[in-house]
Formats: C-alpha cells, structure tokens, sequence
C-alpha cells in the first residue's frame, strides 16, 4: 500500500509518516497542497491522510479536486482539529471517506485505517483473486493460468498479482516499484521493465488472448482485460475503453 500525507504540522507530518512506515506503507509526505496535487497528477496511491488547515489550499478543496479529477476512487481520511458536526458533514458531502479529530489516538487510527482499505480494496482480504483464466491463490502465493500452475519468482509474482487487483488502471513507474520492492534505493527502473517483459512471456498476456499489458511513455504500465478472447468460450471482463496519445502508448 502507498499511502500520501497532507500535513503542515512538521512533528505531526514526521509521526504519521513514521507510523506508517512501521506499518509497512510506503508512504509519502507532504508539507503544501500544491506538491501534493502535482503528484497526483502522475503518481498512485492506495490512500490519502488530510489536514484541514493547509496554508496554499485547505484539505477540503484538495478532497474537492481529487474527486473531481482522479478517475480513480481514492480513499480520503481527515484527521483534523476541526471537531463541528458542521465540519464532519462538509467533508463528507465534498468526498471523505471518513473522518477522526487530533489529537490522534493509535487504536483509533489503525481501526479507521484498516476499515478504509478493506472496504476499498476487498480483493486484498480474498484468498482468490481470478480474472479470465487466471486464478491467485494469495495464502499460497500461487498463479494458475486454466488450472495449470505458472512458474514464477517471488517478485514476478507480486507484480502480477497488482497489475490483476488493478486491472484496468494506469500504475506509475514509482507505484509499482514501492509496492513490489518496497521502494529499495537499489531498485533501477530496468529491473522493473524487465519483470514486465517476463510477465508477458510467462502469462502470455496478448491481446490474440484477451489482455494486453502496454506501457505509457514516462508514466508507467496498465494492464487491460479486452471484451473478446481469440479461441476462448468466456470472455475477459468489459473495461470502459481508455482514451489516450497513440504517441505515448509502447507495446514493448
């Protein structure tokens, strides 16, 4: 999980971003709306933690602007000293998921944290995740492609088990290097295009068998379910088709 921080507060933003490190979140940090807007622009996270009171924009106006330009839904969590029942229903009319007063208590915080991403994301609590042919067993770390077990090492595996749980969606080069490698300095982007090339081999993801896995230049890699499979009685799961630059999309 990657996970974004929006906190002027400087003690406050250090022990967030430290507490959920602990968790084992990559997270990131953020001092200004404005830096944090610019990486939304371009950058995926899994769940955002707001501030009200932000000095160049206020949390709600950020709340406001990420629904009203991600595609993408993304959990929002205020933690604020706003404490009016006013204020609570301001932020979840303009698009909160849920909301907790400062100062923060941790039991409270992990239970809100943790409800927010099960109900997010309920694939990650399944023991099964299946698309098409393909079936993830998450306890035994396994892939089957028609019932057949696929061959893959361990980070091979975690790639292709995120790329599958976000099927459809544009995922940054530093999304999936954080989520995979757990954002070790010593991860170059070749090794991530490389895992890539590989999972296309060993999955055989084609668009001639319903998936294609496409690179978007600079940004970072969307695998797609395509309506028809060529030779297949089932077809993949429909995805609204995604608009975008011929120029920018690579098919390596």
């Amino acid at each position: 999980m990657r996970i974004a921080v929006l906190e002027d507060d400087d003690s406050q933003r250090d022990w967030t971003n430290s507490f959920m490190l602990a968790l084992g979140y990559a997270c990131h940090a953020y001092a200004s709306s404005e830096a944090l807007l610019r990486d939304l622009r371009r950058e995926n996270f899994d769940l955002l933690i707001l501030d009200w009171n932000i000095p160049d924009m206020s949390g709600l106006e950020v709340v406001r602007w990420v629904r009203a330009n991600l595609k993408v839904r993304v959990p929002v969590l205020f933690v604020t000293s706003h404490v009016d029942e006013a204020d609570l229903v301001e932020a979840l009319k303009a698009g909160a998921d849920d909301y907790m007063c400062k100062p923060v208590r941790v039991p409270e915080l992990l239970a809100r944290l943790h409800a927010l991403l099960r109900r997010a994301y309920p694939e990650q609590t399944s023991e099964v995740l299946t698309s098409g042919p393909y079936a993830f067993d998450k306890k035994a770390k396994t892939l089957t492609f028609n019932g057949k077990l696929l061959e893959l090492k361990h980070r091979e595996y975690e790639l292709a088990y995120l790329l599958f749980s976000r099927l459809g969606e544009l995922l940054s080069r530093k999304y999936l290097q954080e989520s995979v490698w757990g954002g070790q300095a010593d991860v170059v982007s070749r090794t991530l295009d490389t895992h890539i090339s590989r999972l296309r081999v060993k999955l055989d993801l084609r668009p001639e068998n319903g998936y294609r896995l496409s690179s978007v230049y600079s940004l970072g890699y969307r695998l797609e379910a395509l309506s028809q499979r060529a030779g297949a009685v089932d077809a993949a799961p429909t995805l609204a088709p995604v608009r975008e630059d011929p120029r920018l999309v690579d098919h390596v």
